[in-house]
């Protein structure tokens, strides 16, 4: 029996999102601050109530120590607590984590946790740590060329059924068709064969397992449940379980590279949400490859480790059908808006539970699994994996 040690004191109170373009030109300040105002103008409530706000790195910004306070003083915030987070794709929800630890020592009242970046318009610096030891001289040139190697691994080990990650990446284009904010480059609708018959990148990836670099920004208003009531703010979303690994099996030198912290991170989270798989209503992974949700599926107990292609074609992830999967089109088909992708599935999760996701709306949004990932190292999984449960 799963003893539930969830709590309902923290709420996610408001959301925003910037359409996700190529090249936009403009810069990551501008794109948070159209977040600000939509969270303001949504919630009605005077800025000068937010106290606090958790930011994520960025790669536009990578060289800026400063991000944080520089974004803070750009949206006009007074902060008694300012977080940033390095955790890659990870980082948004863990914003929200954090800024509920903070609400409950009393360190902030309200919270504005917020993505924004520019990647595709102001491209970062070199990301150095063991890139240039490792990888760059095997010809490893990021995130493309790892994955590509995991994808190979896990085939070895278990097989893999392409069909099944043809079928992920149609499910999520037709959900972009539906989303006005995916990026304008990718929607035009995809049939699985076109998907199979796309170029390889790095053998056996294909350029439709992998995301498109664009530039963007979302975030969530987190407060108390108790000031919420004050500020009258009557829709509320519940972050009632959480887990995040970094470094998963770090001392380890022959981890398998296929298994990830999720393997930890979602039994915590589900645990503490007192929910098990079978009770989730809709699946929003963090998506930088398509290879990520299947593994996702299996490491969070959906299915048996080595099953995932077989769960996949068996359940119908449309908004309409059995399980969900990134209403919004996630990363894939929506564009990555650089380290904001993170959020991107989080605002989703949260827009689709306040009953405002249009076309797309889930019937039965009464919970939600969010995800992020963070990194990719040499020779292993990636680096940070976290799981958030959201109930109404």
């Amino acid at each position: 029996m799963t003893v539930s040690l969830k709590k309902k004191d923290i709420a996610i109170v408001g959301y925003g999102e910037t359409p996700v373009v190529m090249r936009g030109g403009r810069s990551s300040y501008d794109l948070a601050s159209e977040v600000l105002e939509q969270v303001l103008n949504q919630t009605g409530i005077d800025k000068n109530e937010i106290d606090g706000i958790a930011v994520s790195e960025t790669m536009s910004e990578t060289s800026n120590p400063f991000w944080a306070p520089f974004l803070a003083e750009h949206l006009g915030l007074q902060t008694n607590w300012t977080q940033i987070n390095g955790l890659g794709g990870a980082s948004t929800i863990a914003g929200v984590a954090r800024a509920a630890a903070a609400i409950r020592d009393g360190q902030a009242r309200t919270v504005f946790v917020v993505a924004s970046d520019a990647q595709s318009s102001y491209p970062p610096t070199e990301q150095g740590g063991p890139r240039w030891e490792f990888q760059y001289p095997v010809g490893l040139r990021g995130p493309t060329g790892v994955f590509g190697m995991l994808m190979q691994r896990y085939e070895h080990q278990y097989g893999l059924k392409y069909e099944a990650l043809a079928k992920l990446a149609v499910t999520q284009r037709r959900h972009a068709l539906l989303n006005p904010n995916a990026t304008a480059k990718l929607k035009v609708p995809l049939t699985e064969q076109e998907y199979l018959s796309s170029k390889f990148v790095s053998t056996p990836l294909r350029v439709l397992d992998s995301v498109m670099v664009c530039d963007g920004a979302n975030g969530v208003l987190v407060t108390s449940a108790d000031n919420a009531k004050r500020l009258g703010l009557t829709k509320a979303i519940y972050p009632v379980g959480y887990g995040e690994v970094t470094n998963f099996k770090v001392d380890d030198p022959t981890a398998d590279i296929t298994e990830s912290g999720f393997t930890v991170a979602g039994p915590r989270a589900m645990a503490q949400a007192g929910v098990t798989p079978s009770d989730i209503r809709m699946f929003h992974p963090y998506d930088d490859f398509v290879i990520a949700i299947l593994l996702q599926l299996e490491q969070l107990g959906f299915c048996e480790r080595g099953g995932g292609s077989d769960f996949i074609l068996r359940t119908d992830f449309g908004f309409d059908g059995q399980l969900p999967l990134n209403t919004g089109g996630g990363q894939i088909s929506a564009g990555q808006p650089g380290l904001a992708g993170g959020g991107l599935n989080l605002v989703e999760a949260v827009r689709q539970m306040f009953g405002e996701a249009g076309e797309r709306q889930v019937k039965d949004p009464r919970n939600a699994l969010v995800t992020g990932i963070g990194s990719i190292p040499y020779a292993k999984n990636w680096s940070v994996s976290n799981v958030m449960v959201l109930e109404q």
